[in-house]
């Protein structure tokens, strides 16, 4: 190898990686579109749930027996619907997607006589479009009461105010940018798995898979030196795992345009900013994940056992995240020092509009150092012994 060995095996291993066309589209659809589509489909649900909020009906069981009750939700602008026969089987089938109000046939008469009628609400939890309209309709059923009872203390000239010795303001402390993330703190995730899985199939087929060919004993009787040759094929993996992280995280700038819900369109605030960010901090991790693949499949004979050998460093990188979303306490000083868990620290207070600080970027970036240096230098240690063989 003529100039730079590294730079050559680099070039080889790249062009090599990008031929596997068949591979390289089953990554992007797997790691880079399936963010986007998981946010379109949570929008089509939340637009759903929105366009029947806005439809403002409420299903009443017994309509005829509380006429005032209906002139109470007709004031508030529901329009009332009787429940249709057999409502109870149609919400445990999900063909009901409203919760019904059960009325008893007493209900006006035990009004006149100030004793307190029992409602029932029916809902479904297992029917989420039932359920989340219950909540709706156990407000309408509290302002009722409210009405009832001020206009009872009226009629007595008492104050309605007695009621409410009290009253609750709320302050949010939290900015849109930190109540966004709600909804785009699932983003790093995406990300991370791109990063796994971009680097997955091209960190075993440049090692174990070399070796099932037989292709990697005569590059290895090139005058290249192991180390050179590791620190190209580790590079390349690399640049293959962020290409497809780099697409992953500007792949969720077009999807805004496609959410269906205004809610989430209004909170999901994600742009070139943050997506330059992400990139910045899941380079290093890049590299550290594709020198650990790396070293866990120079031993295996095969591409079959390198992906059995690689499972419990899929499942760390895959389960490490969710930690911080488990974590009732929040954000913790020891989660810089764990990969995968870090890079999903940095991206969320990213997405929150926070400062990194120094200390942290410091921290994650050794870290990722360390790894990649232990990843590429116990391959070259292989790889210098089975030249040596």
């Amino acid at each position: 190898m003529k100039g730079w060995p590294a730079w050559t095996v680099f070039v080889k291993e790249w062009v090599d990686a990008l031929r596997d066309r068949r591979t390289l589209a089953v990554v992007l659809l797997s790691s880079v579109l399936m963010g986007p589509l998981v946010l379109i489909a949570l929008s089509g649900l939340v637009a759903s749930f929105e366009s029947r909020a806005e439809r403002r009906e409420v299903v009443l069981d017994g309509i005829e027996h509380a006429p005032t009750l209906v002139n109470y939700l007709q004031r508030q602008g529901f329009a009332v619907k009787p429940a249709p026969e057999g409502f109870e089987q149609k919400l445990r089938r999900s063909e009901l997607g409203d919760p019904v109000l059960v009325v008893p046939k007493d209900f006006e008469s035990a009004l006149r006589r100030a004793e307190v009628p029992v409602l029932v609400l029916v809902s479904d939890s297992a029917n989420k479009r039932s359920e989340a309209g219950s909540g709706r309709l156990q407000r309408l059923v509290a302002g009722f009461n409210r009405e009832r009872s001020t206009l009872a203390l009226a009629l007595r000239g008492v104050s309605g105010e007695v009621l409410e010795p009290v009253r609750l303001g709320e302050k949010d402390l939290a900015n849109p940018q930190t109540r966004g993330t709600q909804i785009t703190g699932m983003l790093p995730f995406f990300v991370l798995m791109a990063v796994l899985y971009g680097a997955l199939n091209a960190a075993l087929d440049t090692t174990a898979g070399e070796r099932e060919r037989g292709s990697l004993e005569p590059l290895l009787m090139n005058p290249a030196s192991p180390l050179s040759l590791v620190l190209g094929k580790s590079a390349a993996v690399s640049a293959v795992a962020l290409l497809i992280a780099v697409l992953s995280c500007f792949s969720f700038i077009p999807a805004q345009w496609l959410l269906r819900s205004d809610t989430l369109a209004a909170l999901f605030q994600f742009g070139w900013r943050e997506a330059l960010w992400f990139v910045a901090i899941i380079a290093p991790f890049a590299a550290a994940l594709s020198a650990l693949l790396m070293a866990v499949a120079i031993r295996c004979r095969s591409v079959k056992e390198a992906q059995a050998s690689s499972a419990v460093l899929i499942l760390a990188v895959s389960l490490l995240p969710l930690v911080g979303l488990l974590n009732p306490g929040g954000e913790e000083r020891w989660h810089l020092w764990v990969p995968a868990l870090a890079q999903n620290t940095l991206m969320t207070r990213v997405l929150k509009g926070e400062a990194l600080g120094l200390e942290p970027v410091v921290i994650t970036l050794a870290v990722c150092a360390v790894l990649a240096l232990l990843g590429v230098g116990f391959v070259a240690r292989v790889l210098r012994r089975a030249a040596v063989r």
